[in-house]
C-alpha cells in the first residue's frame, strides 16, 4: 500500500492546485495553475469555468509527469473547493451559460436588500443558518437566470443545471454522469435546509430557481462517481471526499469533537467551531453551516469571518510603505515590550462579526509624541488576535462549550509573535499545524475513509505531524487591561459612536 496515492484537487479562488498524498498523510508533490479573474463591473468578480476545468486537467497531467508515477498508483481523487462560487450550465451541450460568479461578487446586493425589505430574512436564517447576503450562491444563480438571455425559459424546461465548483468538476470528470455535491457545499448555497437536509421548496421559490437544476447531495465519505480524468488514467478511479475548503480544513485539523475550533489566517480569517450533531442558531451574527456529512449523519459548525487580518499587514507594506515586507512585522512588533496604549482597528471595509458595522472606518488610537513605527506595527499585529478573540468569545458563549485549545493554519501562523500574542489574549494554547495544505488533506482523509485507505478517525489522528504549541504567558490583569483597551478602541470606531 505504500506505493499507492490519493490525488487531491484544491480548487481555490485564484488557482487550482493538485496535491499528491501518500498513506502516511504526507505531501508527495504539488502543482499549481493560476486562472484569470474577470471584473466586468465594479464589485463584480467572475471565473471562466472552462478555464478552471482545463487547468485542473493540466495540473493533474503536470503532477503525474513530474513525480513519474503511473496512473495505476492513483487509487482515488479527492476534491476541495472555493465555496459559494456558482455557475449554471446546459445539461445537453455541457456548456456554461455564463461565467462562474465568485463568492466575493456583490452583484446580488440589491436582490438581497429587496428580499430583506419583503421580510424573508428570518425564514432564510431559520432554514439555512445563513444571513441573507449576496455572498452565498442563491442570489448569484438567480442573477444568471434573470439576466442572461434565454436561460429562464431553458431552466423552466429542465434543460439547465446549477452547481458550485465541486459539482461542475465532478460533472465534467464523469462526462455528465454525475450531477452531485456534498452537504458542506450545499449548506452554503442558501437554498438547502440544514435541518431537514434537503433542497428547500420555499427557498427555491423565493429565489425563483427550478428544483430540476439542483444537484444530488451525498455524504463526503461516499463515492461520487468514477473518472479516467479525461483519459489521463488508463482505468477509472473513484471520486470521493468532496468538501468545501474551510470544512475540509476543519477536518484536516482533526477537529472531530464538539467544541474543537480552528482559525485559518489569510487575507481575512475564517473561524470555525464544531458544534456537534445538534443544530444551534446564533443570535449575534455568526452563521451556522453543516461541517460535513459522513457515517450517514451530519455535524454542524459555527463560523465567523473577519475581513482584514493578513490584509492589515499588507496595508502596512504596500500602502503605508511602513515596513519592507510582511515577514518582518512580527520581529518589529516584538522589538518593544508593549503597545503603550496604541490600538489599530482595521475597519478598512467595515467591521464584521460581532459588530456588523459596514460603515465603520479604520482608525489608530492612543498615539502620543513617543509613538514610533514599532508601536503601529505591533498594534496591527495585535488587532488580528483581538478580532479572533471577539469571534471565539461569541462562539463559546452561544455554544456553551469552553475552548481547550485553538488549532491554527495559514501563512500568518509562521509569525511567532502573533501566535504567542494570540495564546496570551485567549488564555488557551494555540496549536500550529506544520502542514500547509490542510483543506487538501482534509478532503484526502475523507476520501481515504470512503475507499478503506484508512479505517477510522483514530487512525487519521495518529498521522498528525508534530505541532508547535504556544501556551499563554500573560497574567490575567494584563490580558484584561489590553482587551478592555481594544473594546474601547472599537467602540470609538463604530459609525454611530
Amino acid at each position: 500500500m505504500e506505493d499507492r496515492y490519493i490525488l487531491a484537487i484544491d480548487q481555490g479562488t485564484s488557482a487550482t492546485k493538485t496535491i499528491l498524498f501518500n498513506r502516511k498523510g504526507q505531501v508527495v508533490h504539488r502543482c499549481n495553475r493560476v486562472h484569470k479573474q474577470y471584473y466586468p463591473n465594479p464589485g463584480w468578480i467572475e471565473h471562466d469555468p472552462e478555464e478552471i476545468y482545463k487547468n485542473t486537467l493540466k495540473a493533474i497531467h503536470d503532477i503525474l509527469y513530474e513525480v513519474k508515477i503511473t496512473g495505476q498508483q492513483i487509487i482515488a481523487l479527492a476534491i476541495t473547493n472555493q465555496r459559494e462560487t456558482a455557475l449554471v450550465w446546459d445539461k445537453q451541450t455541457g456548456k456554461p451559460v455564463y461565467n462562474a460568479i465568485v463568492w466575493q461578487c456583490k452583484r446580488g446586493s440589491s436582490l438581497c436588500n429587496r428580499l430583506i425589505e419583503q421580510g424573508y430574512e428570518k425564514i432564510v436564517k431559520e432554514k439555512t443558518g445563513l444571513v441573507l447576503s449576496p455572498y452565498f450562491s442563491a442570489a448569484k444563480i438567480k442573477w444568471i437566470l434573470d439576466n442572461v438571455e434565454g436561460t429562464r425559459q431553458k431552466a423552466e424546461e429542465g434543460k439547465l443545471l446549477f452547481g458550485t465548483i465541486d459539482s461542475w468538476l465532478v460533472w465534467k470528470l464523469t462526462n455528465g454522469k454525475a450531477h452531485i455535491t456534498d452537504y458542506s457545499n450545499a449548506s452554503r448555497t442558501q437554498l438547502f435546509n440544514i435541518k431537514e437536509l434537503k433542497w428547500d421548496e420555499e427557498l427555491l421559490q423565493i429565489f425563483t430557481i427550478p428544483k430540476t437544476m439542483t444537484p444530488n447531495v451525498k455524504y463526503s465519505d461516499e463515492i461520487f462517481g468514477y473518472t479516467t480524468i479525461n483519459g489521463i488514467l488508463e482505468k477509472e478511479i473513484p471520486i470521493a471526499g468532496i468538501m468545501g475548503d474551510s470544512h475540509a480544513a476543519l477536518f484536516g485539523q482533526n477537529c472531530f469533537e464538539k467544541g474543537m475550533a480552528k482559525v485559518t489566517y489569510g487575507t481575512g480569517s475564517s473561524v470555525m467551531m464544531n458544534i456537534g450533531k445538534n443544530i444551534l442558531q446564533s443570535n449575534s451574527g455568526l452563521v451556522t453551516s453543516i461541517a460535513w456529512g459522513m457515517d450517514n449523519y451530519v455535524e454542524y459548525v459555527f463560523e465567523g469571518n473577519i475581513n482584514c487580518t493578513g490584509a492589515t499587514i499588507k496595508w502596512l507594506v504596500e500602502d503605508l510603505e511602513l515596513i519592507p515586507n510582511s515577514k518582518i512585522s512580527g520581529k518589529i512588533a516584538a522589538s518593544i515590550d508593549s503597545n503603550e496604549g496604541v490600538y489599530l482597528v482595521p475597519a478598512f471595509v467595515g467591521l464584521s462579526a460581532p459588530y456588523w458595522d459596514s460603515e465603520a472606518k479604520a482608525s489608530i488610537m492612543g498615539i502620543s509624541r513617543g509613538t514610533k513605527k514599532a508601536h503601529i506595527v505591533r498594534a496591527a499585529e495585535e488587532s488580528i488576535a483581538y478580532q479572533i478573540r471577539d469571534i471565539l468569545d461569541l462562539m463559546v458563549r452561544e455554544s456553551g462549550v469552553k475552548l481547550k485549545e485553538l488549532r491554527v493554519d495559514g501563512g500568518p501562523t509562521r509569525d511567532n509573535f502573533l501566535m504567542q500574542f494570540q495564546a496570551n489574549i485567549l488564555n488557551i494554547a494555540v496549536v500550529r499545524n506544520e502542514i500547509e495544505e490542510l483543506s487538501a488533506i482534509g478532503s484526502v482523509f475523507m476520501a481515504g475513509l470512503a475507499i478503506g485507505f484508512w479505517n477510522s478517525k483514530e487512525e487519521i489522528k495518529a498521522l498528525r505531524a508534530p505541532d508547535v504549541i504556544f501556551n499563554c504567558k500573560m497574567d490575567n490583569r494584563e490580558r484584561d487591561k489590553l482587551y478592555k483597551g481594544w473594546k474601547e478602541a472599537v467602540r470609538r470606531t463604530l459609525f454611530n459612536y
